[in-house]
């Protein structure tokens, strides 16, 4: 039996299937970015998992995606987190943008492949490796054109008074938006990029409004110039997209790129589907 993982920092899909890939079982957890959870957490949000925790001694491989995992110290210490807990287990563990490869780029085509979720990154696959020029340094420095710096963008225009007051009506009857609530949750909670990100739903929901095109057009351009940009040859090959914020944000995405003389290439809300088709010719 396979475990098929892809992770962010607000959830995790897991599929569970056979070597014809047939599935198995499907479940979620909460993110495991092992960038903000200890082994205990970690350990612990396997366990509340029935299907999990009843097959950890069954499953003969273990292939892990996910955000957070950009650094061989982070892959080595989830590696050997799992594989205790998957004792007979072959553990594999990559960052999430190559799930993201897997699933969107076709046998050795060469994309450049972004991830826009709750986090945000941006590679260059030239069929077989994939290459990154600049290494992400998570949600405080980075994260461009997430779900939680598009989060923060709008509880900063709600506090600094620049929303207008009609759309800041609204965003109070969907949040609580008192100070002592959002400070403890951004620093006494685990996942407050998770957390940041629950407040990008606000922004999809009324996207349409001029306030919240501006945010969104700001955030998408300074993506395409700090991070598609970098790559010489970004107008010759497609970009692909994994993520809810490029999913459901993909006609903004698509005019954004086309102003940029960019190709949009596929745009999908998760890989995990996808990696399933991959897992099974690659085995």
């Amino acid at each position: 039996m396979k475990l098929l993982v892809d992770s962010g920092s607000t959830k995790a899909d897991w599929i569970a299937i056979d070597d014809t890939g047939k599935i198995l079982f499907t479940t979620q957890t909460l993110g495991l970015n092992p960038e903000v959870l200890s082994k205990a957490q970690i350990i612990s949000r396997l366990n509340e998992r029935f299907d999990i925790a009843q097959n950890k001694l069954t499953a003969t491989h273990l292939y892990f995606y996910g955000a957070g995992c950009g650094t061989d110290r982070m892959k080595n210490f989830l590696k050997q987190v799992f594989q205790e807990y998957f004792s007979k287990a072959e553990i594999s563990v990559f960052e999430d943008t190559y799930a993201a490869v897997f699933a969107t780029t076709p046998k050795n085509q060469k994309a450049i492949v972004s991830i826009l979720g709750t986090g945000s990154n941006c590679s260059y696959f030239d069929g077989t490796v994939l290459h990154q020029k600049v290494q992400s340094l998570g949600y405080i420095a980075m994260d461009d054109c997430s779900g939680n710096r598009l989060g923060r963008e709008l509880i900063r225009g709600y506090y600094f008074n620049k929303m207008p007051q009609e759309l800041a009506l609204s965003f109070e009857k969907e949040y609580d938006l008192e100070a002592d609530v959002l400070k403890h949750n951004f620093y006494k909670e685990p996942n407050p990029n998770a957390y940041l990100a629950t407040f990008a739903k606000f922004l999809i929901q009324n996207k349409d409004h001029e306030y919240c095109q501006k945010i969104i057009h700001a955030a998408m351009q300074d993506f395409v110039d700090l991070y598609i940009t970098q790559f010489e040859n970004c107008r010759e090959v497609p970009n692909h997209f994994i993520g809810s914020i490029a999913f459901y944000l993909k006609d903004e995405l698509q005019l954004v790129l086309e102003k940029n003389n960019l190709k949009i290439g596929n745009v999908l809300r998760r890989p995990i589907d996808g990696l399933i088709q991959y897992h099974v010719l690659n085995k």
